[in-house]
């Protein structure tokens, strides 16, 4: 990959080029060099500068936005260049290793997919779809490899994930020694709130009034939800007055303070603060700790097999690399 950089100055010329323009330009030397170059040879199969041209079209213009300058763009572009390249080797050496052991995907799947690609993206029409591959210089066959390619690729991806053998207890718990810190639990309040506000020219007193109305209810064992749905007049009145999990600093202090103060399934006072009325429910409470691992071994455990499912897939790809035929040639 090492000349890769004069390649993308080729590149950075047809990017800027509207589309299939290099298809119809048949007298710039430069271009068709370009649209007939060979980027790399993987198994037997050409992968054409003008294929890598394509899969890099769709980011080139936010490659282009984020540059601060012509060289920074280009260096930029090299790099892309190259990773994309790389995955475009590394499908064709994924698919041929799913060739090589059997694997079969159904005529009738591809098809399907298809066919919903262009009932998603084309509304159905097959000219605009067929128009639009002309116009990136692909044929309909040419587009139905590409999601042979994929789903192939998806399957192999997933049945190599689920051969992976199961987490140990041992590591997790050497996971959870080493990551304490990332269990750090801040005290929190699951809080639902009544809110009063004056309408109108209403004042304190008529508050006053309806909040010893809710108070009355609540006394009586009414739930605080259907009392909050019930007079709050604020937008989570909808949903019981729930405003989910909070810390203190989430609210006013003068809030919190009296929220924080309460034990799971008690109410407060009615408290009056800038000519509005709260009463605060406590539903639940979470105190500040280091989480026990009972409580966090599921997260450990998708941490721990994303982590070896990377680990395994690196390696998996760089054996079946190793073990291809593959010449670059940019």
């Amino acid at each position: 990959m090492k000349h890769l950089c004069r390649a993308s100055l080729f590149l950075i010329a047809t990017l800027a080029l509207p589309a299939g323009l290099l298809a119809q330009d048949r007298t710039n030397p430069d271009l068709l060099r370009l649209g007939n170059g060979i980027a790399a040879i993987a198994e037997g199969q050409i992968i054409t500068v003008e294929e890598l041209r394509r899969e890099l079209e769709p980011v080139i213009p936010r490659l282009r936005a984020e540059s601060r300058n012509a060289r920074e763009f280009s260096q930029r572009v090299d790099e892309l260049s190259g990773e994309v390249l790389q995955n475009m080797i590394d499908r064709i050496i994924i698919v041929k290793a799913a060739e090589d052991k059997g694997l079969m995907i159904p005529q009738s799947y591809i098809d399907q997919e298809y066919n919903d690609v262009i009932s998603r993206d084309f509304g159905d029409d097959r000219r605009r779809f067929l128009d639009y591959l002309k116009a990136r210089g692909e044929t309909a066959r040419d587009f139905r490899r590409n999601i042979y390619r994929r789903v192939v690729v998806n399957v192999m991806r997933q049945e190599m994930r689920r051969s992976q053998s199961e987490i140990s207890p041992e590591r997790i718990e050497n996971f959870y020694v080493e990551n304490k810190l990332r269990f750090y639990q801040g005290e929190s309040l699951h809080l639902r709130q009544i809110i009063l506000s004056p309408i109108a020219d209403e004042g304190l007193v008529t508050l006053r009034q309806t909040a010893g109305q809710v108070m009355r209810e609540l006394e009586r064992g009414a739930n605080f939800g259907d009392v909050a749905r019930k007079y709050s007049q604020d937008e989570m009145s909808r949903r019981g007055g729930d405003w989910g999990w909070i810390e203190r600093k989430d609210i006013r202090k003068e809030l919190s303070d009296v929220a924080f103060s309460l034990e799971p399934g008690e109410y407060s006072d009615p408290v009056e603060l800038g000519g509005t009325i709260f009463i605060l429910y406590a539903e639940d409470k979470r105190e500040e700790m280091i989480q026990p691992i009972a409580r966090v071994r599921d997260v450990i455990e998708n941490v721990l097999a994303g982590e070896i499912a990377r680990e395994s897939q690196e390696k998996w790809l760089q054996d079946l690399r190793e073990g291809s035929y593959v010449r670059y040639f940019l």
